[in-house]
C-alpha cells in the first residue's frame, strides 16, 4: 500500500467541524470516491470532529490519501488529549449517549466507513481512525 499527501488540520471550536468537513469532502473526491461514499466519509468526519470538540476539549483531525493496487482510499485520524472514554464497550453500544445527543455518534460513524478504529483510555484522549476505499 502506497501512502499519498497527508496532513493535518485544527479542530478546536465548532467552526473548525465545518472546515474539516469541507477538507473530506475536497479529499475524497481526489480519492475518487463515489458520491454516496463521498457523502458516508463526510458524515462520520463531521461526527467525529464534533465529539473532538464536545468531549475532547479539541483536538486534530490528520488525513492521508492512500493508494493500495487499483484502489484509492482516504484514512482519517480524529485525535484529543481530553478526559477519555471510561466504558468503551458501552460508547459503542448503538442508542448510549454521554451528553444529549442521539448516541449516533460512534457507532453511526463506524457504520459509515470501510475501517473503524477506536482507541481511548481514562484520562489519555481518543484516537478513532476511519477510512473509506473506492
Amino acid at each position: 500500500m502506497n501512502a499519498g499527501p497527508v496532513g493535518t488540520q485544527a479542530i478546536r471550536i465548532e467552526q473548525d467541524v465545518v472546515l474539516a468537513r469541507q477538507t473530506v469532502r475536497k479529499l475524497a473526491v481526489q480519492a475518487g470516491l463515489r458520491l454516496v461514499d463521498q457523502t458516508k466519509l463526510i458524515t462520520a468526519a463531521s461526527e467525529l470532529a464534533r465529539n473532538a470538540v464536545i468531549y475532547g476539549g479539541g483536538g486534530d483531525m490528520d488525513w492521508e490519501l492512500l493508494e493500495d493496487g487499483s484502489r484509492k482510499g482516504l484514512r482519517l485520524v480524529f485525535r484529543d488529549e481530553g478526559p477519555g472514554i471510561a466504558d468503551m464497550k458501552l460508547a459503542m453500544t448503538d442508542g448510549w449517549t454521554s451528553g444529549g445527543g442521539l448516541g449516533l455518534g460512534l457507532t453511526g460513524a463506524r457504520r459509515l466507513v470501510d475501517e473503524f478504529s477506536l482507541e481511548s483510555a481514562p484520562g489519555a484522549g481518543t484516537r478513532v481512525t476511519i477510512c473509506k476505499w473506492t
